[in-house]
């Protein structure tokens, strides 16, 4: 089983904090997204890519390979967790913000300012 299944199964809020997907306080009670199927493929084929990616770095470095080689490739996988949070970031603002606004929610609009700020240290 890969990260990715390992990811997908794990239902304990602990597990996800031992393993790192997310920090300590970061979790809410019940906070959950249904995503449209074509989305949550989307957005694992993506993390998928972006994994490769990591694993070929990781053998670049076993094998030795000269540091700006290895270097552009860390470039590109932060260029791909750019464009996976972009294109994150605009679903969240068309569904779960919108839908929350609408609810007349507007301490979202406050979670939004301060997930932005953290996105753009």
């Amino acid at each position: 089983m890969d990260d990715m299944e390992k990811l997908e199964r794990i239902e304990d809020e602990e597990e996800k904090l031992e393993m790192g997907v997310v920090n300590e306080g970061e979790l809410e009670e019940g906070r959950r997204k249904k995503r449209p199927n074509k989305e949550y493929r989307d957005m694992l084929n993506r993390l998928s890519r972006i994994e490769g990616q990591v694993r070929g770095i990781k053998r670049m470095v076993e094998e030795d390979v000269y540091c700006t080689d290895i270097l552009v490739q860390v470039a590109a996988i932060n260029a791909a967790l750019n464009s996976f949070n972009k294109v994150l970031l605009a679903n969240h603002i068309r569904t779960c913000v919108a839908q929350d606004i609408r609810e007349g929610k507007e301490e979202t609009i406050d979670e939004l300012v301060k997930t932005l700020q953290k996105l753009m240290k």
